[in-house]
């Protein structure tokens, strides 16, 4: 048996990317992700979809947006923070194309550790009303509240302090 829980919601999604020429004497393209399309669309990963005053857009390809019981209460605070997003993640890549597709979530926590590694970009991108629908959907089915428990720190030993030399050890 897998430690590794398996998603109970995969959606498709294809992820669009934006190359732009840069106002900038130490680099000639600035690169990110600008948005994500519902389904996958049948085109081959890296096609051109408009080039346009030095703007072009690429289907970078396609992903899933992973959904799991656990993280309701994230996709909840992402649906209600008045912007809900969708974060995509790129990696470099050696070849023909200049990144991979990485990881496309939904959970805000999940996107920001993905920012850990320096050389990914990861941008929060416009949330589809059509995604949005069905995450409200899933958190309806599977959100369960939990209760708070404060935890009691442990009082520290007056006696213990007490024994202490001013050189750092033990009596």
């Amino acid at each position: 048996m897998s430690a590794v829980a398996e998603p109970l919601v995969r959606i498709p999604v294809g992820v669009v990317v934006e190359r732009r020429r840069a106002d900038s004497p130490w680099i000639d393209v600035v690169w990110r992700s600008v948005g994500v399309l519902p389904d996958e669309p049948e085109m081959t990963p890296w096609t051109v979809i408009r080039e346009q005053d030095g703007v072009t857009l690429f289907y970078a390809g396609s992903a899933t947006v992973d959904l799991y019981r656990s993280e309701t209460d994230r996709y909840r605070d992402n649906l209600t923070s008045g912007t809900p997003s969708i974060w995509i993640v790129l990696s470099p890549a050696e070849g023909a194309s200049p990144y991979l597709l990485s990881a496309v979530t939904a959970d805000p926590a999940e996107g920001e550790a993905f920012t850990g590694a320096g050389a990914n970009l990861v941008e929060a991108v416009p949330m589809p009303e059509v995604l949005r629908r069905a995450i409200e959907d899933f958190i309806a089915e599977h959100h369960v509240e939990k209760e708070f428990f404060k935890r009691e720190r442990n009082r520290a030993d007056p006696e213990a302090l007490a024994q202490r030399r001013h050189d750092g050890g033990h009596e």
